[in-house]
């Protein structure tokens, strides 16, 4: 059986050393998915990029990873000075494959950014800043941590959510790393909340009676080789992929 292909979106950028424009992602999340038995693509964000239905019909699972924030305006507001500058072709690509996958039933995991553009794309709305809108002990940003896998706040998992299920029952309450200054205000249609940090912000979210769309606020993939939770939710939606791979054979 063929690995299952799995696309994460990248971003734009310029290289510090050389000035050339390139289009990237961070190398753990690729790592993770390859970890885990699946085949990392990465999707670049061109303006004439293809329908993306031409591109969701050769992915097995679709990966939506972290990054700057989403345009305020996707979601009925103007920016706050907090917010960094939109990547409209990013916005663009990642909303619209979400559509075609949910569309077709395809895997979705998302990270971080990925929850947030999740949620947008089902309706909902985010926090543009945390620590302004929703104000609490937690530093949710970690400004300055140099550590990736350096646990900031735990998290309380629902019972009987997907989450839970591959997380295990001893870790319906974890510690997470945290590295994001924008979260879910209004939950997108369908979508269920299905884990918590202790301030109450919305750490996980899931759609019911789909065969794998579920979104971590966190950052599992800095995670995978200390953290057995984390390797189970990468081990999950590879196995989910390869489950649609068959189901399109």
């Amino acid at each position: 059986m063929q690995k299952p292909i799995i696309g994460i979106p990248c971003f734009a950028m310029v290289r510090a050393d050389t000035g050339r424009p390139i289009f990237a992602s961070n190398r753990a999340y690729a790592q993770a998915v390859a970890l885990a038995g699946g085949i990392p693509v990465l999707i670049p964000p061109l303006a004439d990029l293809p329908d993306a239905s031409a591109i969701a019909g050769w992915l097995d699972g679709l990966l939506l990873a972290g990054g700057s924030d989403l345009d305020p305006s996707l979601y009925g507001e103007v920016p706050a000075p907090e917010a960094s500058v939109p990547e409209p072709e990013r916005d663009h690509l990642e909303l619209a494959l979400i559509r075609m996958a949910l569309d077709q039933d395809l895997p979705i995991f998302g990270v971080c950014r990925g929850l947030q553009v999740l949620n947008v794309a089902c309706g909902g709305s985010l926090y543009q800043h945390v620590p302004a809108e929703r104000p609490s002990d937690i530093d949710h940003a970690q400004a300055g941590q140099p550590k990736r896998t350096h646990i900031a706040h735990r998290i309380s998992v629902l019972p009987g959510s997907r989450l839970a299920g591959i997380l295990g029952d001893e870790l319906t309450v974890t510690g997470v790393n945290s590295f994001h200054h924008q979260a879910i205000k209004r939950l997108g249609e369908s979508l269920m909340a299905t884990a918590v940090a202790e301030d109450g912000i919305i750490e996980a979210v899931e759609l019911a009676d789909s065969p794998f769309v579920l979104a971590v606020q966190y950052h599992p993939e800095e995670l995978v080789a200390s953290d057995s939770g984390s390797r189970r939710l990468f081990s999950a939606f590879v196995q989910a992929c390869g489950g649609h791979e068959e189901a399109q054979a």
